[in-house]
């Protein structure tokens, strides 16, 4: 990073800057414009560029992310305890589908190494996926699988891995609850998805609420042998430990293991195909966000996005929280009235949801993000929301919905890193990328998850764990554009099988957190 005083201004109405140099600026620093520090100002953080008077905005991204609670000088340090936070914006009145692009060329020619399913999706792994009705059973099934992968994962080099898909729900639960729907439809869809081959292979303990008939009713699930002429669907396969076969924890481990190979079989037979760009399903999501998060980071991957919509993919983005105070950004861009009032429908769920908890969107930032220099939830949705790039939105999912539509997709989710993962799984992704400029070593077990750094002290910090360092934006080394580009390309590499990620080296995986809010029993 240069030693010269950097600041990044994002709009020309602007009246705050935040600071670029790594250690940030000492007081006293004479900056380009000749404005002078009257404060330390740390890197992400924000300097006054004039005088702000008491009840004025403070203006970032073009909006006012909050009011002076008291007279800021020019060069003052502008941070979260000086700031009233907006009131969040209504949800009547809002612009409806009125903005109204010009299509962007199709991108064609572009294509990856995938593994095409019997329902026509497409998987980037191929994965045994072992699903648990209940979280009683999970230290049965983890020993299972640790055997699994010592005794006879080795027999199949087909087969990427293992995984069981644990969570904490299943019974001590309202699952009559008119929101159960929620978790029990999320651990359905999450068992269907494309990285794990049409498999569904069950683990029940048998006394539990969600029996296995009502997580994988009749008509939900198809198993067919791909590699079969004539293969007639067939039966969920459960594993029920409360059986009275079982004899002893061995017995348990024994069948669990037996069922398991026969889904390890047809896994195996499975061969990469050359698949176009269309058949990626890609999750966006950003943790351990900073200040830098909105000006390196989500803009290349909303860049990235852009180009996936061209080439014909499927992209979701979520973390409610964090775009609520954009909503007529995104009504706006709505591609019809009817997904312009599935948004807002979403929105005020989630406020109603908050609102119950005696909590509203500012409970959403962390100490962390604080730190990075973001005050408030509406300055980290500014940034947040650009990872959606500037395509039009063409489809809303309710939390734990399956995805059935290509294009761009907000996928209502708690902002909760480990939630908004589940359900983008469950939506069907096949593919995960991560911004974070604080650093996360998030990662799942399910997709491969390409990490973004925001800056280059990040990505040099954690040169083994970020995957892309955007940060080389805000030092001037590149542009937005390239580091899409460099995003887009790297995806199809890693889709393809012939790169890993950090997260998939390290085998660095995050639980799964079933968003439930029903209530607990």
């Amino acid at each position: 990073m240069s030693t010269t005083p950097l600041t990044i201004l994002m709009h020309e109405a602007d009246n705050v800057a935040i600071v670029a140099n790594d250690g940030g600026l000492d007081a006293g620093t004479v900056l380009r414009s000749g404005l002078t520090l009257k404060d330390r100002v740390p890197q992400g953080h924000k300097v006054a560029l004039q005088a702000i008077a008491a009840g004025e905005p403070v203006r970032r991204y073009g909006i006012p992310i909050g009011y002076a609670l008291k007279d800021i000088p020019a060069g003052a340090w502008v941070h979260e305890r000086l700031l009233q936070m907006p009131e969040a914006r209504g949800l009547e009145g809002l612009p409806i589908a009125t903005v109204k692009p010009p299509a962007l060329p199709p991108l064609e020619g572009y294509t990856f190494e995938g593994y095409r399913n019997a329902d026509g999706s497409v998987g980037t792994r191929n994965i045994l996926a072992i699903t648990q009705t209940v979280q009683c059973v999970a230290g049965v099934t983890s020993f299972a699988v640790q055997r699994i992968k010592a005794e006879l994962l080795p027999r199949y080099p087909n087969v990427d891995d293992v995984v069981a898909l644990e969570h904490g729900y299943g019974c001590g639960v309202a699952i009559d609850a008119p929101d159960a729907v929620v978790p029990i439809r999320t651990l359905r869809h999450i068992s269907q998805n494309p990285n794990f081959g049409g498999e569904v292979m069950v683990v029940s303990l048998g006394c539990e609420k969600l029996q296995p008939e009502r997580l994988m009713p009749p008509g939900s699930f198809e198993i067919v042998d791909q590699r079969t002429p004539g293969a007639t669907p067939e039966a969920l396969d459960v594993v029920c430990l409360q059986d009275d076969a079982h004899v002893g924890f061995m017995s348990m481990v024994e069948s669990i293991m037996r069922q398991a190979e026969q889904h390890l079989q047809r896994l195996d037979r499975r061969r990469r195909e050359t698949v176009p760009a269309s058949e990626l399903v890609v999750g966006v999501q950003c943790g351990g966000s900073d200040a830098f998060s909105g000006v390196t980071a989500n803009p290349a991957v909303g860049f990235c996005t852009d180009l996936l919509v061209r080439a014909g993919a499927s992209v979701m983005f979520s973390e409610t929280t964090e775009v609520r105070d954009g909503i007529d950004q995104l009504t706006s861009r709505a591609t019809t009235p009817e997904v312009a009032q599935a948004m807002i429908r979403e929105m005020a769920w989630y406020d109603a949801y908050l609102q119950r908890g005696s909590v509203d969107r500012s409970a959403n930032t962390t100490p962390g993000n604080k730190k990075g220099g973001l005050s408030n939830i509406v300055e980290k949705a500014m940034g947040s929301i650009v990872k959606s790039g500037s395509a039009p939105i063409s489809n809303v999912l309710a939390p734990g919905e399956k995805l059935k539509a290509k294009g761009l997709t907000y996928a209502a989710t708690p902002a909760s890193d480990f939630i908004c993962g589940t359900l983008q799984l469950a939506a069907g992704m096949n593919l995960h990328v991560f911004t974070t400029g604080r650093g996360t070593p998030y990662g799942l077990a399910a997709v491969p998850v390409i990490k973004v750094a925001t800056r280059t002290d990040l990505a040099r910090r954690w040169h083994d764990l970020m995957d892309v360092n955007a940060g080389t934006i805000a030092d001037g080394t590149a542009t937005i554009e390239q580091v899409g580009w460099e995003l887009f390309r790297l995806m199809l590499d890693v889709a393809s099988g012939r790169k890993k990620t950090w997260a998939e080296q390290w085998k660095l995986h995050n639980a799964l957190v079933l968003f439930n809010p029903a209530p607990v029993t």
